[in-house]
């Protein structure tokens, strides 16, 4: 069985995950979403807010475990047996952060491949980043973010 891991911040989880998500279903026998508990970054969502809305999101996923954990995610993708990390390249300035990220990673498990997924076209532009900005001035991000998201952020 091929297990992927796909870590990620996803605060919000946005269509631009789901395009990756969804194409590197394709690849594995099961996939693990992997939500960091202990982010050094100001998130808007709990970790458990987070994790409930990528799980809503992915029902219809069933090869689909969504998890948090406060491990390295190199030492979680070894804890389940996976053979690859996905990583999503939006733009090139993303190369530069995701192969040292994936350097380090093979440093410390040389068993583990990173795999890279450029972004569809259409969400090279997005970002989690981008769509908390919009949607804090109290714009529609409906075209950013499934359904579900964009009525997390209204509420927020």
């Amino acid at each position: 069985m091929k297990i992927g891991v796909y870590p990620g911040t996803f605060d919000p989880i946005t269509n631009g995950h789901l395009d990756i998500i969804k194409r590197a279903y394709q690849l594995f026998d099961k996939l693990y979403i992997v939500v960091p508990q202990n982010i050094g970054k100001n998130a808007l969502f709990t970790t458990e807010e987070r994790v409930n809305l990528i799980k809503a999101v992915l029902v219809d996923y069933p090869d689909i475990e969504v998890i948090a954990t406060d491990k390295l995610t190199v030492e979680f993708a070894k804890s389940v047996n996976a053979v690859a990390m996905i990583r999503g390249l939006r733009i090139v300035s993303d190369f530069d952060y995701e192969l040292q990220l994936a350097t380090i990673n093979k440093k410390l498990d040389s068993t583990i491949e990173t795999v890279f997924i450029m972004s569809s076209h259409e969400y090279s532009f997005l970002s989690s980043s981008s769509v908390k900005e919009i949607a804090k001035f109290k714009r529609d991000v409906s075209i950013f973010v499934p359904e579900v998201v964009n009525e997390a952020l209204k509420e927020k």
